[in-house]
């Protein structure tokens, strides 16, 4: 399983109402429960007007099928290839 960053274009974003973005949050749920693929969405960071979302899944296809079905803009998908943090050395 490979790791990526998804980074969404969605004007507003930051400004989503909890309502919204816990509709967002089910909607894609729903979709990984139903890809019959291995996917894990870890978490999503909202700013101004964007979203750039941590998933873990097979392929960047796989990524881009979940986007598809949930109706989620892409601007672009990133695979990680390394993690670095205070204590690399």
């Amino acid at each position: 399983m490979k790791k990526f960053v998804i980074e969404r274009d969605l004007p507003g974003a930051g400004k989503l109402s909890p309502t919204a973005l816990a509709e967002i949050t089910a909607t894609s749920c729903n979709v990984v429960a139903n890809l019959n693929e291995p996917y894990h969405w870890i978490e999503s960071f909202v700013t101004a007007d964007k979203i750039f979302c941590i998933h873990i899944a097979e392929s960047e296809e796989v990524v881009r099928e979940h986007a598809s079905r949930g109706n989620f803009p892409v601007t672009a998908v990133y695979e990680v290839k390394n993690v670095i943090d205070p204590t690399t050395i």
